[in-house]
């Protein structure tokens, strides 16, 4: 009798504790439950922020848009009716000034490579020519984003580098050695460094001009005072009687004289 209720005692301990294991198993469970919605939860807020943060970005690109739409609506509807003559006149100038800074920042330099005056021509019409198609590709690059010293400088550089490293094909080839490597290597930081001096002076030339109102960037605009249209007749006039070639030094005089 008694080693009965014993064992009944034992089913009932063993049911009660599999009950026990059972309900610990569900909760366990339950708790993996809310720690996943929790973890999704908190995903879901951060895409959330994310998508806000995504709209934010796309409306602000949007007024940039706009806003540059509407400079650069406002700058073709204020150069609309300016002659192409002047414009060229403009580049003529620009190149003028860039030809005439930069041949004479080239002079020093140009003065410890010759050894008579014969030889200072070639360096100084390659220097000439090459400041004046930089005056032109400067005024087109730049436009009318005075204030963008990346942009500026690296123009600049672009054209210093293209010109110095060219000035080292015309010397001895390239041997593989080190002497050789070495000797290549000064050369070329050399003469990129003296282009580089050459076209920065040209370039601040030409910045200088454009912020005293004496060379107008591109595109021009008709509320310039310096365009009017008498001044805009002259310099046309002047233009069309050199037949579209004038002597660059010549343009800068005239353009200065019309100032």
């Amino acid at each position: 009798m008694g080693l009965e209720k014993a064992s009944q005692r034992v089913e009932l301990a063993k049911r009660e504790l599999a009950e026990i294991e059972k309900q610990e198993l569900e909760a366990k469970q339950l708790r993996d439950y809310v720690n996943q919605l929790e973890s999704r939860a908190f995903e879901l807020a951060e895409t959330q922020r994310e998508i806000v943060e995504a709209r934010a970005i796309i409306e602000e690109a949007e007024r940039s848009l706009l806003l540059n739409a509407d400079g650069n609506a406002l700058v073709e509807k204020e150069s609309e009716g300016v002659d192409s003559g002047v414009e060229r006149l403009e580049s003529i100038t620009a190149a003028s000034v860039s030809a005439l800074v930069g041949s004479l920042a080239g002079l020093p330099i140009s003065f410890t490579q010759v050894t008579n005056s014969s030889e200072l021509i070639l360096p100084l019409l390659v220097n000439f020519v090459s400041c004046a198609l930089f005056g032109v590709t400067y005024r087109y690059t730049i436009r009318r984003d005075l204030d963008n010293i990346q942009l500026k400088t690296g123009t600049s550089a672009a054209f210093g580098f293209v010109k110095g490293l060219g000035a080292i094909s015309v010397g001895p080839p390239l041997e593989l050695n080190i002497e050789s490597f070495l000797s290549h290597a000064s050369n070329a930081a050399l003469y990129v460094s003296e282009n580089l001096l050459i076209f920065l002076f040209a370039a601040v030339s030409l910045d200088f001009c454009f912020k005293m109102g004496l060379i107008s960037p591109f595109p021009m605009k008709r509320s310039d005072s310096k365009y009017s249209k008498k001044k805009d007749e002259k310099k046309i006039s002047l233009f069309n009687q050199s037949g579209g070639k004038p002597v660059c030094l010549t343009v800068c005089m005239v353009s200065l004289h019309i100032q």
